[in-house]
């Protein structure tokens, strides 16, 4: 007969009990620091939202992914832990548990539910997909964008203008420019982004903008899409492209039309005309195998 003096021991249920409320207040806590605009982006970047005519299909797409992950999450791990905790073999017991070959209506429902789920998140990417990377929307400007070790040149195609930053030499004489490059876009126009490398594989990303386009050399990609919230944007290289590539930043300032005009117009007065060609591009590195010389 246990003694009235002895402490009463916990049970697994006020365990189970301590612990749940300890994951509850710490879910609590980690989401309390999240505002409104971080969950209606996914914990996206804030600003991405309508920031681009594409960034609004991308967070769409996001949310919608990540909702159905963690409802299918919890009634998974819900289901699994419930299992471990109502079929765990009591200290009285001895041997195994009641052994089950299978259970029809739970194997069709496991079956049906995920290829609904996949068959949803196809049709909602590929209706993603044909909005954002197949639009091709002809551009009213037309800017190229030129990644170089470790900077950036902008030609302002249509206003028949350029700006140009620093490119380093192999040799070690230039160094990367102080000065972050800034990209300057009209808003609300139809904008065709063409992107090029002058050396080695680069990568243009605007996290605001929710694209990240790979720049190799001896192609030429392009994004079109409008800008619709004036303001300004971060923008860097995705890829490691040297000893300088951290430093490999630029701004994207979009603004007005009048705004756009007077800044290309700067350009041409400051006599930045016309447009910067292949002529400066340092790719005597690379050699195809399969392209000239005579066979051995």
């Amino acid at each position: 007969m246990d003694s009235p003096n002895q402490p009463v021991r916990s049970g697994p249920s006020a365990w189970a009990k301590r612990l749940g409320v300890i994951g509850v207040l710490g879910v609590v806590a980690l989401l309390s620091g999240c505002s409104k605009e971080h969950w209606e982006v996914g914990f996206l970047p804030p600003e991405s939202k309508g920031a681009t005519s594409h960034t609004d299909h991308y967070i769409h797409l996001w949310n919608g992914g990540w909702i159905a992950a963690l409802i299918v999450g919890f009634v998974t791990w819900g289901l699994l832990l419930w299992c471990v905790v109502a079929y765990r073999r009591r200290k009285h017991e001895r041997g195994l548990p009641v052994q089950l070959a299978y259970n029809m209506p739970v194997e069709i429902l496991y079956t049906v539910v995920p290829i609904i789920l996949v068959i949803g998140f196809f049709f909602e990417t590929v209706k993603a997909v044909e909005n954002t990377s197949y639009d091709d929307t002809p551009g009213e400007v037309v800017v190229e964008v030129v990644g170089k070790q470790w900077a950036w040149d902008f030609n302002y195609i249509t206003e028949d203008a350029y700006y140009s930053s620093v490119q380093v030499n192999l040799d070690g004489t230039e160094k990367a420019g102080e000065k972050v490059p800034v990209l300057y876009l009209p808003s609300n126009t139809d904008l065709e982004i063409q992107l090029r490398s002058r050396d080695v594989i680069h990568s243009f990303w605007v996290p605001a903008f929710l694209e990240k386009r790979d720049m190799i050399p001896g192609r030429t990609s392009s994004l079109h899409f409008q800008a619709l919230k004036e303001g300004e944007y971060i923008g860097k290289c995705a890829e490691l492209c040297g000893e300088f590539h951290s430093e490999m930043l630029f701004d994207v300032k979009v603004v007005s039309m009048d705004e756009y005009k007077a800044y290309t117009d700067s350009l041409r007065e400051e006599g930045n005309t016309g447009r910067l060609g292949p002529e400066y591009d340092r790719t005597d590195w690379y050699k195809n195998p399969h392209e000239g010389g005579d066979d051995e």
